[in-house]
């Protein structure tokens, strides 16, 4: 069972970014999009201070993101790679298992990965996942590389957005009409 003080804060400057972007797409009525908690169990509280100083995660999580955009459902989970090669092992079957479901409820998913040796933002869209993850399952690469990404999805700087995902979500929709 992982620990808290182990992984639970990996990536916490990654999403921080994302709240501040979903603050300003609140702010600007464009859409709602809420971080999930990772429910957890305290086993050790610094009583001096009331901190939790070891905890365990009390279940699997599914998404870190869940929301609404113009009417539209949807839910994203955010992960951070600091070299070009993002191992499928960093996403768990119930995640994807979750996505699936999700998708076929009418509901949009995806993930935004910061690939941080490059300072690239990138939304990767559930179906695109879905061919490395069957790759995987069929035997082959374990991990898919930054270089087979398609470009069109590079989250591009915007002057106010922090991570403007939007502008691809829109993207990704236009191209499942």
């Amino acid at each position: 069972m992982p620990t808290w003080n182990s992984r639970g804060l990996r990536g916490s400057t990654l999403e921080d970014l994302i709240n501040r972007t979903n603050e300003k797409y609140r702010d600007n009525r464009l859409g709602l999009i809420q971080k999930i908690p990772t429910p957890i169990t305290p086993i050790n509280i610094d009583k001096s201070n009331k901190q939790i100083t070891l905890a365990y995660f009390d279940q699997k999580s599914t998404v870190d993101y869940i929301g609404v955009v113009q009417g539209i459902p949807v839910c994203f989970d955010a992960k951070e790679c600091a070299k070009e090669t993002f191992a499928l092992a960093n996403i768990h079957e119930h995640q994807v298992q979750f996505m699936k479901e999700f998708e076929e409820q009418g509901g949009i998913a995806f993930f935004l990965l910061y690939f941080s040796g490059l300072d690239i933002f990138y939304y990767l869209k559930f179906s695109t996942l879905m061919v490395f993850w069957n790759r995987m399952l069929e035997g082959g690469r374990k991990s898919f590389k930054y270089e087979e990404l398609d470009e069109d999805y590079i989250i591009k700087h915007k002057h106010g957005v922090i991570i403007p995902y939007f502008d691809l979500l829109n993207k990704d929709l236009q191209e499942r009409e």
